[in-house]
């Protein structure tokens, strides 16, 4: 890899994406590049946003896996018996978990009642009252917060555990990914600490103690990057297997499209059908973006900041011609756990990076 190849990318994050706190690259199974950013180290974990959705598909995936939910066409109320439904809601009876992971369930709020939703006392209730109403269900809403929540509490009755519990067991714990615990606020200034904390470890959930599905994990660009190569090895991870290759091939595809903006969404995950390739997005440029065409994988953790920079046009644009055609040797690290340099183009030369696909 030329030099000026990586100093034309350092450049162009400084100047169009300052806000990143680390990237991590993997090609074929292995580290290329691992860089971080704005004083950040490895060691520092960053609230994901939205990518929390894609964590939660691969959460019901296993659970199906596992026989905890036998199948995605349950009606939603099934898991709610408890729930009253008032009269003349004939809507929210209807709607199937695949409406909720194709984000194709209609809801009654016409603006996001954000406020209203972080001064509940039961995130979940507060969703199913606003599932429903005269909506169409088949017709694709984006629910950024309120309503995913819904999904936790279908994982919380099925499996019987809370789900940082169930995801510590079934992919934390195999993929070596820490996440420490569960963070209940109580206090506007205790949530808005949080969104800009770089120690804390863990996942959000509700004052009744369930887990958000939409929003408050803390990952590492590593810990991303481990999630984008478990489906690159089409749910294989170091010879055990974690996640169905059916449920990767279904979220992964196309299941529902967001037609005014031309985007095709699979189970909580956005997909490029032309490019074959998928992501998880989250608020201010967070991404796991994987290519299995090129076996690469491209994880990117950012603090949050209103109207960020396209990330996957920086990845195809700026990214994948210097590294899809690399091969690591002995990649230095410095203080801060970054690891750049010494790629060659083409047959690699010398002894290759010694972690092997899932094992990284």
């Amino acid at each position: 890899m030329k030099q000026e190849q990586m100093e034309r990318l350092e450049n162009i994050i400084k100047k169009d994406y300052s806000n990143m706190t680390g990237m991590t690259i993997l090609k074929d199974g292995k580290v290329v590049y691992e860089k971080y950013y704005n004083g950040y180290t490895k060691v520092d974990r960053i609230h994901i946003f939205s990518v929390t959705k894609s964590v939660i598909s691969i959460l019901f995936g296993i659970a199906l896996d596992k026989g905890y939910i036998d199948s995605i066409e349950r009606k939603v109320l099934e898991f709610y018996p408890e729930y009253p439904v008032r009269r003349g809601e004939k809507t929210i009876q209807k709607i199937t978990i695949r409406d909720l992971l194709t984000m194709t369930a209609p809801y009654k709020y016409m603006f996001n009642p954000y406020i209203k939703y972080f001064t509940s006392m039961d995130w979940v209730k507060f969703s199913l009252d606003q599932l429903g109403g005269k909506g169409h269900i088949g017709k694709f809403r984006y629910t950024p917060i309120v309503g995913p929540d819904i999904l936790s509490g279908i994982l919380v009755k099925g499996t019987g555990q809370a789900v940082l519990d169930f995801a510590k067991e079934n992919l934390f714990a195999p993929l070596d990914i820490t996440v420490a615990k569960s963070i209940i606020f109580h206090s506007k200034e205790e949530q808005v600490a949080f969104s800009k904390a770089t120690d804390i470890s863990g996942w959000v959930a509700s004052p009744t103690g369930i887990n958000t599905a939409g929003w408050g994990l803390t990952l590492s660009p590593m810990d991303m990057a481990k999630i984008g190569q478990l489906f690159l090895n089409k749910g294989i991870w170091n010879g055990e297997r974690i996640l169905s290759e059916k449920w990767i091939a279904e979220s992964t595809s196309e299941q529902s499209r967001w037609k005014q903006r031309n985007l095709s969404y699979g189970y909580l995950w956005w997909v490029s059908e032309r490019d074959q390739g998928y992501a998880a997005m989250g608020d201010g440029g967070n991404i796991i973006y994987v290519s299995p065409k090129k076996n690469m994988v491209v994880a990117i953790t950012s603090l949050f900041r209103p109207g960020a920079k396209d990330r996957i046009e920086f990845i195809k644009k700026d990214v994948e011609p210097i590294f899809e055609s690399a091969h690591p040797c002995h990649l230095r690290t410095d203080d801060h756990g970054n690891r750049v340099g010494c790629l060659t183009q083409g047959p690699p030369n010398g002894k290759l990076w010694d972690k092997q696909p899932g094992n990284i």
